[in-house]
């Protein structure tokens, strides 16, 4: 059985809260959920920046899921409208302002 939207996105859920905690507490961050999980105390912020990437790399890449035609089962993200969509996508942006402010 093929993936919903809702099934989509909320397995980059903990992406989402992983950098919205990274952005609130930088440095002082402990956040574990699921998948992700972050100790930025003993982190460099150049190690912290890469793992904000690498969240961001992980939403965008949801948010472009999209059928190629008819015959494809793979849910259209990208197509949808969604309030969870909604905070990956502000998450993402939030992540990329992050990086650049701490770069």
């Amino acid at each position: 059985m093929a993936q919903t939207v809702t099934e989509c996105l909320t397995a980059g859920t903990d992406s989402v809260n992983l950098i919205d905690d990274i952005k609130t507490n930088g440095k002082k961050s402990s956040y574990v959920g699921g998948s992700a999980e972050a100790d930025t105390t003993t982190m460099t912020q150049a190690e912290i920046n890469e793992m904000v990437q690498r969240n961001v790399d992980h939403l965008e890449l949801i948010l472009e899921y999209a059928p190629v035609d008819s015959d494809d089962d793979t849910p259209d993200v990208k197509g949808a409208a969604s309030n969870l969509k909604t905070t990956h996508v502000a998450a993402v942006a939030t992540g990329k302002t992050y990086i650049t402010d701490n770069s």
